[in-house]
């Protein structure tokens, strides 16, 4: 074995509890794709390729895929035919592949990367032909229970209706998942058989099979059983985005960051806060997001991803910022929006000031450059694009459709009247 890793990724089911026109697969946690967090984290651990088995509306699925993950592949089930199947729609793929092949589903949002490490180093620890993902469970009702045998060996699955008294106390579920020797057990997928009430091809026989053939199955029990959870209905989409928005809140807290109000606040894993900010009751974070040290963010603020904050910036209440990079000492306090936008150091954004960036016509956005030391004045309108000079000051609720040069005012404003006695 060459040392390197490929992913399969089932993502062919229907999903009908979603009650939905959109695939399972695509629904979002923080902007996201399900399946995307799952491959994200296999390319986290340096697989390869990852081999996404598409079904029901594949070629909405494999769209995305191709746009966001160009060297992920996708590989086509036409008929659902059970788990073992699906993973043999990916043979030809692997068909000259000496590696690990790890096998996950594609509605798994939680699993980590830092998992599949450690999988991939348990299962080359113990020379092991195939490993299973299992978790432990205090309720463990409704899973195949992991039976293992005087070695640690896994030696059978049993299904929960199947099981004695023994085996239904057992706490170890099998959660479907499996990192693979793919050379040495790929003849499985060869001897697929359905001989089931379902008549499906079930990827669990793997274990018997491999016990038949002498190869060593192990399994590896995740330290957070609820990087196995999966999605099959809104409400464990809901759950899902709440562990994990709980499990980020947990770390940047234990890294320094001070979250007023960890029920309140809602901030996207693949955002990075530096120590000493603070994060303000009803922030909502989305995306990836660069935050330095030092920073007030909130409350009410909501960042929409691909936004970069040094230190000691101020984005107050009711604020949006989208793809946009703001340097130290800026404060952006309230009622604003800034997006497309490059923002100096020492600029002060005043309330209600607007980057107009988006032509509905054209469907083009523009970018807006305010240089360090501008001060805007409230109810500004900056129509992008549009450049502000160092220490540049606009005048309050002006709309700006041309630069204004260093040093310099820019004021749009029509005089003032007063009609004496008009209540009157």
């Amino acid at each position: 074995m060459n040392g390197s890793i490929k992913s399969v990724i089932l993502a062919a089911g229907k999903g009908t509890r979603m009650k939905s026109e959109k695939p399972k697969v695509l629904h979002e946690i923080f902007n996201k794709p399900l399946v995307s967090w799952v491959i994200s984290a296999c390319e986290n651990i340096g697989s390869n390729e990852n081999i996404v088995v598409v079904g029901h509306k594949g070629e909405e699925v494999q769209d995305f895929i191709n746009k966001k993950h160009p060297k992920s592949v996708c590989v086509f089930q036409k008929e659902q035919l059970g788990t073992g199947h699906a993973v043999s729609m990916a043979k030809d793929e692997l068909k000259n592949f000496d590696g690990l092949a790890i096998i996950l589903n594609g509605d798994i949002p939680l699993i980590t990367a830092k998992s599949l490490q450690k999988l991939v180093e348990f299962h080359q620890s113990n020379n092991a032909d195939i490993t299973a993902i299992t978790a432990i469970l205090d309720d463990p009702k409704g899973y195949g229970r992991i039976i293992r045998d005087e070695n640690n060996h896994i030696k059978e699955i049993v299904e929960q209706k199947d099981c004695n008294a023994t085996q239904d106390a057992v706490k170890e579920i099998n959660v479907g998942m499996y990192c693979l020797n793919w050379q040495k057990v790929k003849g499985f997928f060869d001897d697929l058989k359905n001989d089931n009430s379902q008549n499906e091809y079930y990827l669990t026989d793997i274990i018997k099979w491999a016990n038949e053939n002498s190869y060593k199955t192990y399994g590896y029990i995740l330290e957070d059983s609820n990087e196995a959870f999966g999605i099959n209905s809104r409400v464990q989409l809901a759950e899902a985005f709440k562990i994990m928005n709980e499990r980020h809140l947990n770390k940047l807290m234990e890294n320094g960051v001070t979250i007023v109000s960890p029920e309140n606040t809602q901030i996207s894993p693949e955002t990075e806060i530096g120590a000493d900010t603070i994060i303000f009751p009803n922030t909502f974070i989305n995306g990836k997001n660069t935050i330095g040290k030092n920073c007030k963010i909130g409350p009410f603020a909501h960042l929409r991803g691909d936004c970069t904050i040094e230190d000691f910036v101020k984005i107050g209440n009711f604020v949006e910022l989208k793809k946009s990079y703001v340097k130290s000492h800026t404060n952006i306090s309230h009622l604003s929006y800034v997006g497309d936008t490059k923002v100096g150091s020492g600029v002060n954004i005043g309330a209600g000031t607007i980057t107009a960036n988006y032509n509905s016509i054209t469907k083009e956005k523009k970018q807006t450059i305010i240089n360090d030391g501008a001060s805007i004045g409230s109810n500004t309108v900056l129509v992008a694009p549009v450049e502000l000079g160092e220490k540049a000051f606009i005048a309050a609720g002006s709309v700006i459709t041309k630069d204004v040069g260093a040093n310099s005012l820019g004021l749009t404003r029509s005089p003032q009247k007063e009609i004496k006695n008009y209540v009157k």
